[in-house]
């Protein structure tokens, strides 16, 4: 018989890569309540138009793309952002401002695997909907550390690059880019970082043709500090606000107690095309890794998809890098293992009854307990406790059926304690 493995770019998610998976996604939601985000959800497949509306017809090669019984163009979700879009265009008139939601879809897409990117992933995803002011940018990024500080990542091992798709559009136009090749430079631009030197300046070249011009596009991506932009920037309006923005986002952070997280890096672009204010992206210190998430603000979104204009910023954080880091610093070494309050034993087969009735009453008190199926020796039975990390063992022996006596072990201390089943059944 044939046998058959799983999809390539794909995970199967046994026990423990299943507590591991839980550990990271529970984080994301529990940090996203806390931080004033709500829910929501929307389906596995869309109209393949509607990412190619968002992204041209050049997506569909990139997606997992199918047609219905109905003869219908369809795509398996390879991001949230325009389901999000959608949905809030649905009922924008209803919806209250400012709109926090946040979601963790499953998403699909049809690329080579590769380290830290896989065709089937987890993604955290929040948005904030109705406020202009850079104080949600603000927020927005803040959440994402707040969530990596919690998992036991520090400044040492993160950093979160911040730059201004507004402030470079401006400085671009100031040098004397027309606006029509902003976009196509973007996508070259947003490439610094991952190509060779000299391969980079010959992108550029197929861009920007007039060579003073390219010149000048190349001293602006050098630049290391919003100082140093200060000191080279035009002094057109439109590049002095979005540095007064810029510079008010910082100020913003260290207000919120994050500013050690982050700096400011020019060469954060983000290639998509909708990004219209700040942008950031998430590295490991040692920008060993891909990106950990990112995102920015895309104020003309909606109205891109038959909605209002409304602003608006978010990010995304996939969970195969973030495992990869998390693995990489050792904070995934306790996770995965079985962790139980009781684990009921017993001394003789006679017993086993005993056992189950406990262990159900146990688990109907809330508590989660276990106990061994084909019984055996004490010593057997409590080696099974300690692989699953019960916090005490019940011990049922000869002194239950004379006295209905119970014996409660502290597996951590190894103590141990009598106490009569009613007592103890009763305290639980």
């Amino acid at each position: 018989m044939m046998k058959i493995l799983p999809v390539k770019g794909t995970r199967d998610f046994y026990p423990e890569q299943m507590s591991r998976r839980n550990f990271i996604i529970d984080g994301w939601k529990a940090v996203s309540v806390r931080n004033g985000f709500s829910e929501y959800d929307g389906p596995i497949f869309e109209y393949l138009k509607m990412y190619q509306q968002k992204s041209g017809d050049e997506i569909a090669s990139q997606l997992f793309s199918f047609e219905d019984r109905g003869g219908r163009a369809l795509a398996i979700r390879p991001e949230i952002t325009p389901t999000l879009a959608r949905m809030v265009n649905q009922k924008i008139n209803s919806l209250p401002r400012p709109i926090k939601w946040f979601s963790v879809p499953r998403l699909c897409r049809a690329e080579r695997p590769q380290k830290g990117r896989l065709r089937e992933f987890f993604q955290w995803n929040i948005d904030i909907i109705g406020i202009e002011d850079c104080l949600a940018d603000a927020e927005v990024i803040f959440t994402a550390v707040d969530y990596l500080r919690q998992v036991g990542l520090c400044a040492k091992d993160i950093v979160v690059k911040i730059s201004s798709r507004k402030l470079l559009a401006a400085e671009l136009v100031a040098i004397g880019i027309e606006k029509a090749r902003l976009d196509s430079l973007y996508v070259v631009l947003d490439k610094r970082n991952k190509v060779p030197k000299d391969a980079f300046e010959e992108m550029i070249k197929e861009v920007v043709f007039d060579e003073e011009k390219r010149g000048k596009v190349l001293d602006l991506m050098s630049v290391d500090s919003i100082e140093r932009l200060i000191a080279i920037a035009s002094q057109d309006r439109a590049v002095i606000e979005a540095l007064d923005e810029l510079k008010k986002l910082f100020s913003y952070l260290k207000l919120m107690g994050v500013a050690d997280f982050c700096k400011f890096d020019i060469s954060i672009v983000r290639g998509l095309a909708y990004y219209t204010g700040a942008v950031f992206e998430i590295f490991d210190s040692g920008s060993e890794l891909r990106a950990i998430g990112g995102g920015g603000r895309y104020d003309n979104l909606l109205a891109d998809f038959g909605g209002q204009s409304i602003t608006a910023t978010g990010f995304g954080m996939g969970d195969c890098v973030l495992e990869i880091l998390l693995e990489e610093k050792g904070l995934l070494r306790k996770i995965g293992s079985v962790n139980i309050d009781y684990f009921v034993a017993y001394t003789d087969k006679a017993l086993l009854d005993k056992a189950v009735e406990i262990t159900a009453l146990l688990r109907s008190a809330g508590k989660s307990a276990e106990f061994s199926y084909k019984g055996g020796g004490l010593g057997k039975q409590l080696k099974q406790a300690s692989a699953l990390n019960a916090g005490k063992c019940v011990i049922i022996g000869a002194e239950y059926i004379e006295q209905d006596k119970l014996i409660i072990k502290d597996m951590t201390t190894g103590r141990q304690s009598e106490t009569d089943s009613a007592s103890f059944l009763k305290q639980i």
